[in-house]
């Protein structure tokens, strides 16, 4: 029998080990919300509050872009910017008791002879420093190191130098290639071009490193959290980089052996509407922006207009057999200097009288009266839906910067453009533009979007291909089969044929000197921009290449471009291997009736 004087203590035993076990559970159900239950909202408050958690940013690498035989052009790497600690330093040679292994003098040397600086020069500098400010920790010695040099510095073993890593751009074929890839920012965002265009595919998302640390600075083990970093995808242009090295010599030395402000060359592949070279001068290095002028930083292929003129001769004399308007037989009377109903008073570049011109002979002379007379045959509207349809006022490619040209209204059309507008003037095109044109005609009437982007390969190798381009058959097949034969006979009975004949392959051609404008309405006196626009071979066109070259000063004329465009042609056909004409031309064509 349990006595009064037993049941007291052993019920205060029992109430004191309740109180102990409830206080325990509370503990550990708060224990259990802490780390588990509310764990990610607890280092995230931390983290917030900066008093016991870090975060570092963990960088992912720009993606690469190569040219379509996968040649590099454009890739990120990492480089190092060595930086000592005059201070410290500064300690170390003060302590007596325990001298540094290397005296800093010597230090000095060795650090020049990595770095290629004068080590007299350093420790000038890192003295100065010092007498600036006895407690500096900075002084800069060499950026941009490559991993060999930071390996080699770090093997020095000097406790005062520190070497801080970061990612640069660099391009490999400088110069080639580079107006059309750009460039990035300090901050590795695309500015321009390629670099630009591409920015999505390109751009890597960085991670980051979460983690907490106790009170001795140690990170508290669990609290370590990591999003790992995902490099941007590597970008693949059409574009060959052998065909675009040469066509850039050769543009910049035709430029200015012709006193041109700039010149220009675009081949495209008519089969695929793809742009295989896209070279120009003034060129820039994206490695040295500040070697090139900051209007040449853009590309003036996609971002500079003009007005065509004569190569667009050729879109008109499209419209009119299209429409069924006229024939190869069909001919009318032109004289050199005609006066119209309509008050218009249009002048061909040479004087002649009047003469039963064909459609076929308007192209060879190159005469603006008689395309006007043949053009005043289709109703305005509907030459200006032709022009629609070859791709005037509309960008090819989207690439940053581009310009759609100008093209107005039919309505708006007066007296004169109602004229001029059939041989290439009041509206404005991009050299792409006018290669675009030329692959429809050279391909059967069926036009092609142009490319510049085969794919993307993400960082996980997935290969994303761009939409695959629109076709239209924007002309009958046997239109751009008559126009084909009629641009072939330009470069057959054209004056220039001997300086654009490519032996072996028969060509189709036509020349432009585009009037400039003033700036004040009306235009330049005695400067033209001249162009150059053709396919080959003229049997079963592979390639259309564009010249340009903006008011040369040499040859004023079409000519000047003529040695550009023959070069450029016998390349492209000499790196593609297009086999050599076997099929003979037709008869030639009679300019007159």
């Amino acid at each position: 029998m349990t006595t009064r004087a037993t049941r007291g203590p052993r019920r205060r035993t029992v109430v004191a080990l309740a109180v102990i076990l409830a206080v325990l559970s509370a503990f550990v159900i708060r224990l259990v919300d802490i780390q588990v239950v509310s764990a990610d909202d607890h280092v995230a408050d931390s983290l917030q509050v900066g008093q016991l958690g870090d975060t570092v940013t963990l960088y992912g690498s720009r993606g690469s872009i190569v040219d379509s035989n996968d040649t590099l052009l454009a890739s990120s790497i990492t480089v190092y910017d060595a930086q000592l600690d005059p201070k410290v330093m500064k300690m170390l040679e003060d302590n007596d008791e325990n001298p540094p292994k290397v005296a800093w003098s010597d230090a000095a040397d060795q650090i020049a002879a990595i770095t290629g600086q004068d080590a007299e020069e350093i420790r000038t500098g890192v003295a100065e420093t010092l007498a600036a400010d006895p407690n500096s920790q900075y002084y800069p010695l060499k950026k941009g190191l490559s991993t060999e040099k930071y390996l080699e510095l770090r093997d020095l073993g000097l406790v005062y130098l520190h070497m801080k890593p970061r990612e640069t751009r660099v391009y490999p074929n400088g110069a080639v290639a580079g107006n059309l890839i750009g460039y990035v920012d300090n901050a590795g965002t695309g500015q321009s071009g390629v670099e630009k265009l591409e920015a999505q595919c390109l751009s890597p998302t960085n991670g980051e490193r979460t983690y907490l640390r106790g009170k001795d600075g140690n990170v508290i083990p669990g609290s370590d959290r990591t999003v790992e970093a995902q490099d941007g995808g590597s970008v693949q242009l059409t574009i060959d980089s052998d065909l675009q090295w040469y066509l850039t010599q050769m543009i910049a030395e035709e430029s200015q052996k012709m006193g041109a402000q700039s010149g220009t060359v675009t081949v495209v592949e008519v089969k695929t509407g793809k742009i295989r070279a896209a070279a120009e001068w003034p060129s820039l290095d994206p490695n040295d922006l500040d070697a090139s002028s900051p209007e040449d930083w853009g590309t003036r292929l996609f971002t500079h207009t003009f007005e065509p003129g004569s190569p667009f001769k050729a879109i008109t004399a499209a419209a009119v057999l299209d429409s069924g308007a006229a024939d190869l037989s069909t001919s009318v009377s032109a004289a050199g200097r005609e006066t119209f109903p309509n008050g218009a008073v249009i002048n061909d570049s040479f004087v002649h009288g009047a003469e039963n011109y064909t459609l076929a002979g308007g192209l060879i002379d190159s005469s603006n009266v008689t395309l006007s007379k043949f053009g005043e045959m289709v109703d305005p509207q509907v030459r200006f839906d032709y022009l629609q349809k070859f791709g005037v006022g509309e960008k090819t490619i989207g690439f940053p910067g581009e310009e759609p040209g100008l093209l107005h209204p039919a309505s708006e059309w007066d007296a004169q453009s109602l004229y001029t507008t059939t041989f290439g003037q009041h509206f404005t095109v991009t050299a792409p533009q006018l290669a675009g044109a030329y692959q429809a005609i050279a391909n059967g009437g069926e036009k092609i979007d142009l490319s510049l982007i085969e794919s993307c390969t993400n960082h996980d190798g997935e290969v994303v291909k761009p939409d695959a381009p629109e076709h239209e058959q924007i002309i009958s097949e046997s239109t751009a089969d008559t126009v084909s034969r009629m641009l072939e006979n330009v470069a057959v009975q054209g004056g220039l044929a001997e300086l654009i004949h490519v032996p072996g392959y028969r060509i189709g051609i036509k020349t432009g000197t585009g009037e400039v404008p003033d700036g004040n309405g009306g235009y330049k006196q005695g400067v033209y921009f001249t162009s150059m626009v053709g396919f080959a071979p003229a049997d079963d066109p592979q390639y259309v290449v564009v010249v340009t070259l903006d008011q040369p000063t040499k040859v004023v004329s079409s000519t000047a471009t003529a040695s550009a465009f023959q070069q450029a042609m016998t390349q492209v056909l000499k790196t593609y291997r297009v086999s050599p004409s076997t099929v003979p031309m037709d008869e030639l064509l009679p300019k007159f009736n």
